[in-house]
């Protein structure tokens, strides 16, 4: 299957009332279930094929910033209101990437400002390397992934104040 319709099936299962839904294509077995994560898993039952391993979901950590003095260490939690604010989410599962290649800088950092069509990642799925928007005009506040952590569908990224 290509990643767009695995796109497609997700968001048809996620609009729709059903909580877990599985498919066989092509000896490829797709398996989703809402209310507790989207997760894909697709598995091909060929014989000489070696085992898929599916690596376990990551766990999302809250931000911290680490404040410095000349008294020890602090490290104070992120405190961020977000009623007012909106997420840029992850429309795939893939790799978190900030910047296009490891030499160049970061799309946005906090306090950057963009637009509705200001590229601010990357996300790669299997060896595709997606551009996420925006979609939003606004200044990104709290950027909520690390480089190089894996996401998940529907996985806040970014929170930007809207203008």
């Amino acid at each position: 299957m290509k990643i767009q319709e695995i796109r497609e099936l997700i968001k048809l299962v996620d609009q729709s009332s059903i909580d877990e839904f599985e498919m066989e294509n092509d000896g490829s077995i797709i398996k989703m279930k809402k209310n507790s994560g989207v997760q894909v898993v697709e598995t091909h039952v060929v014989e000489s094929a070696p085992k898929q391993q599916v690596a376990p979901a990551p766990v999302v950590q809250p931000a911290v910033s680490e404040v410095k003095n000349d008294t020890p260490e602090k490290v104070e939690q992120s405190v961020v209101c977000d009623e007012n604010l909106h997420k840029i989410v992850s429309p795939m599962v893939g790799t978190f990437y900030q910047s296009p290649s490891p030499e160049s800088g970061a799309y946005v950092q906090v306090g950057s400002n963009v637009q509705n069509d200001t590229v601010v990642c990357i996300v790669e799925a299997m060896k595709l390397f997606n551009e996420i928007e925006a979609e939003v005009q606004g200044e990104i506040v709290e950027i909520l992934v690390k480089d190089g952590q894996l996401v998940e569908y529907g996985q806040p990224l970014f929170l930007v104040k809207s203008k």
